[in-house]
């Protein structure tokens, strides 16, 4: 009995094979009817066509995204460099600035003069203004100017006849010096005991100052021109 129902068993596996095998090859013959050797190959060739194309594209896309991270760090580049020309600029006072700060104005001594008196003691001189302008430095100004004249490291600041030059121009009194920075700091460092400003007071120049919460000064408008000094060249060391 086991043995006739083992062969039942496999009779009915092979049947279910063959039926299965029988349904394969008429698909395959289905298939090869519907689709000829020709149109096979026609197939495989845009198949393959289109694989080689997909992979030009994959590298074309690489090479975009390079490009632009490039350009993205070019950008960012750029910016960085026009930051620093700006502070740059703002530091050789090449540019107009505005901010917190002092208005200093100092005049002549206001007296009438007498036989032998020296009018030299009553006016202002350029040694007063360079001082005055030191002092504000040392203070903390970040930016200074003189009737208009900005102070830059190349500024001069020099007696002409009975005039006062500032970056070659003409100055006369009353005198206006605007600085800009901590205005508590600008302010207190003006009133040392023994300072300068201090000193012509004593003597009966007057003077006036005042803080300010906003104050303007002009870029400097002269000519920036080095004749002898250049730019030194450093060598990148070997293995850097």
């Amino acid at each position: 009995m086991r043995t006739r129902g083992a062969q039942a068993s496999i009779a009915v596996v092979c049947l279910v094979l063959g039926i299965m095998l029988a349904i394969q090859f008429k698909t395959t013959s289905t298939y090869n009817d519907q689709y000829p050797q020709e149109r096979v190959e026609v197939l495989a060739e845009k198949l393959k066509t289109a694989s080689s194309e997909r992979d030009v594209m994959a590298e074309e896309v690489l090479s975009l995204r390079s490009q632009l991270k490039n350009v993205r760090e070019n950008n960012r580049a750029m910016a960085d460099l026009q930051d620093e020309l700006q502070k740059n600029s703002q530091f050789a006072g090449l540019l107009p600035v505005k901010g917190t700060g002092i208005t200093l104005t100092i005049n002549d001594i206001p007296r009438n003069m007498q036989n032998g008196d020296n009018p030299n003691n009553f006016i202002v001189h350029d040694q007063d203004l360079l001082f005055l302008v030191n002092e504000l430095k040392a203070s903390g100004a970040e930016a200074i100017s003189i009737n208009g004249e900005r102070i830059t490291a190349m500024s001069e600041i020099r007696c002409a006849g009975t005039m006062i030059l500032v970056n070659t121009n003409r100055i006369a009194p009353p005198f206006v010096i605007k600085a800009i920075g901590n205005p508590d700091m600008l302010v207190s460092g003006m009133e040392l005991q023994g300072g300068w400003l201090a000193t012509m007071k004593l003597l009966g120049y007057p003077t006036h100052m005042q803080k300010s919460s906003e104050i303007e000064i002009n870029a400097y408008n002269g000519k920036v021109k080095f004749s002898y000094m250049t730019p030194v060249e450093h060598e990148e060391k070997a293995g850097r």
